[in-house]
């Protein structure tokens, strides 16, 4: 990962075309070895979770290019390398495991590293779904994420500060439902990226958060089918 992250900081400070088009060799070489990373984690988090046995690297890595026809920032490319292995690939719709690598320049997206397990843009009746299945589970959702690594943590960047109309406020776990994103994300370090055998670690890490996601794609799933 060493010749990655040195790539990516030298993309930051010179994040334009003329710049990357004379170290477009640099960016294959280190683009082969992003993929060789995502397809050891594919396998290895197949290991555990089977929905994911059959995805290849295309079905979870992204294009350095960045669109910016609705962005004010017009830099063209994105300076990290990111991996969502979920159901279906990255376009299905489904929660997964993402793994990112920054520049390492700082702990906010897009220069820190992280891992984040869910669904970071859940549809209105998703969400929905998901806030009525955690009301009826009698404390179902707590249990589980009790069982991912204490790294993992909800995000509560959007969290709205009464619980939405329609849910009652004074049930035990009222406090989940006023979450708008159900993904659970971990920081983690240079040296943690710069360590040996970083797919095995990543898809360990990972293991814990399968009920999770088994539980958000459960409402993804519903409402899939409620629309056919």
């Amino acid at each position: 990962m060493k010749e990655i992250l040195h790539f990516l900081r030298q993309l930051k400070a010179n994040n334009n075309r003329e710049w990357f088009m004379a170290h477009k060799e640099e960016y294959k070489v280190v683009q082969a070895k992003f993929n060789r990373f995502a397809e050891e984690l594919i396998a290895r988090i197949g290991e555990y979770d089977e929905t994911v046995r059959d995805l290849t690297v295309k079905d979870c890595t992204y294009r350095i290019y960045r669109d910016v026809r609705f962005s004010k920032d017009k830099s063209p490319y994105k300076t990290h390398f990111g991996c969502y292995v979920c159901r279906g690939g990255k376009k299905s719709g489904y929660s997964g495991y993402y793994f990112h690598i920054g520049t390492g320049d700082g702990d906010t997206y897009p220069d820190g590293h992280m891992l984040a397990a869910g669904d970071y843009c859940c549809e209105p009746k998703v969400l929905r779904t998901i806030r009525e299945d955690i009301q009826n589970g009698d404390g179902d959702f707590a249990e589980i994420l009790q069982q991912m690594a204490p790294q993992f943590k909800l995000d509560s960047d959007f969290a709205l500060k009464r619980v939405p109309q329609g849910f009652p406020a004074d049930q035990p776990y009222s406090e989940y439902l006023k979450y708008k994103v159900y993904c659970a994300w971990a920081r983690v370090d240079t040296d943690f990226i710069l360590a040996p055998d970083l797919a095995k670690r990543v898809a360990e890490m990972f293991r814990p958060t399968l009920p999770f996601l088994n539980y958000i794609n459960r409402a993804i799933e519903y409402i899939k089918e409620e629309g056919n």
